[in-house]
């Protein structure tokens, strides 16, 4: 199967080639995906390149709630659109429920007294006229929150409440709020959630088939590796979710995709023109695999990683080491925004063309007067990247 033509159907199923331009955001992530978000730009920069979509109008979505960030697959978060709140939730609703295991076998916690600071914690946000942050929340909550002492500082769970926080959002009890209503930070607020997004999605294996069907409609043609890796299911839940959507190996791969886009891939053709795209490094047209070797042309695998030690090269890395830019699904070249000179830094695998220097002109423009800077996440900062952004700009 030709690498070219995978890369541009993949550019092409996440929204890469200006298809999804002008489309609401709830609508964008229905379509290529739910985005992930560490406290980072990835989901402005995400949806800009796919929807030409301004921070306000993110920022606005987010506060009615057409677009969440939610604990979902493998209890990571992502933003989300309204129609998969629930899903998310129930998929995602292993990872603190596995925290509260592993507090009770190694930090004596019972599953009673968080159960009942759940009840303490809902309780003070129902009477809340505002959102309430962590700190708010332990002081009201006074004895009913415990402190785990050096045993629980080592293993990262200081007290009782974050235990009852996981457990009320994947249950849909409450969600958090960002304090200045943005998503590339993280500073929260908590507030009650009604009515809850969890409703008759109580079944495992349903939700299980529900997340396959929308990956394989984002990702496709993806393994079940790939799909394992997405979803954090073992391999006989993976292998079971995946039954019921009859789909059909790529020609000579491990490659699985419906028959009715094998139909449309069967009859897809690479644009002739370059599609450009610059995205944060944790964007879906990478991280839905996770094997960045299959964006990398094979004369790129061996450069250099900007700032990085002396023979680190891409090819041995799992992920982007700074923000990419894509085009028609290949990863052509690396940014980072150089917040001293209010500009993209930058280095392109190729020829330059007009094309190019306009997509990053607009992007620059959009980092620069929309969202101030572009982190990869939310402890990135102009000092952590300097070494990347100068090597970069040496080009």
């Amino acid at each position: 199967m030709a690498t070219e033509k995978l890369r541009a159907w993949w550019a092409h199923r996440q929204g890469l080639d200006g298809s999804l331009h002008g489309s609401p955001a709830a609508d964008v992530l229905e379509r290529t995906g739910w985005i992930r978000s560490v406290g980072g730009s990835a989901p402005y920069l995400g949806l800009f390149a796919r929807a030409r979509l301004d921070r306000a109008t993110v920022d606005a979505d987010v506060a009615r709630l057409a677009i969440h960030e939610l604990p979902s697959a493998r209890g990571c978060t992502y933003v989300l659109p309204s129609a998969d709140f629930e899903l998310g939730l129930t998929v995602g609703a292993a990872a603190p429920a596995g925290e509260l295991a592993a507090a009770e076998k190694y930090l004596g916690v019972t599953q009673a007294e968080v159960e009942q600071l759940c009840v303490t914690v809902a309780d003070l946000l129902e009477a809340s006229a505002e959102p309430l942050g962590p700190a708010a929340i332990k002081d009201a909550a006074g004895t009913a929150v415990r402190t785990l002492g050096e045993a629980g500082r080592k293993r990262g769970t200081t007290t009782t409440l974050p235990l009852a926080l996981g457990l009320l959002q994947s249950r849909g009890d409450i969600r958090r709020v960002p304090v200045n209503g943005r998503l590339d930070q993280q500073r929260y607020g908590y507030v009650r959630w009604t009515p809850s997004p969890r409703g008759a999605l109580s079944d495992m294996d349903t939700a299980r088939t529900e997340l396959a069907r929308r990956y394989f409609s984002w990702a496709a043609p993806a393994s079940l590796k790939h799909f394992r890796w997405f979803s954090g299911f073992t391999a006989a839940h993976a292998k079971k979710a995946v039954e019921p959507l009859d789909l059909v190996p790529l020609d000579g791969t491990d490659l699985l995709m419906s028959k009715e886009l094998s139909d449309e891939f069967a009859a897809f053709t690479v644009p002739s023109k370059p599609s450009y795209a610059l995205l944060a490094g944790i964007d879906g047209i990478h991280l839905l695999h996770r094997e960045m070797s299959r964006l990398l042309d094979d004369a790129d695998v061996e450069r250099p990683v900007p700032g990085g030690r002396a023979g680190e090269t891409l090819g041995g890395h799992p992920d982007p080491p700074s923000h990419l830019i894509v085009d028609r699904g290949r990863f052509a070249g690396l940014w980072e925004f150089d917040t001293e000179t209010n500009k993209i830094v930058y280095r392109f695998f190729g020829d330059e063309d007009a094309a190019l220097r306009e997509t990053v002109a607009e992007t620059q423009e959009f980092v620069r007067d929309r969202l101030g800077d572009a982190r990869s996440f939310s402890l990135d900062s102009p000092k952590s990247r300097a070494s990347r952004v100068a090597d970069l700009s040496s080009r």
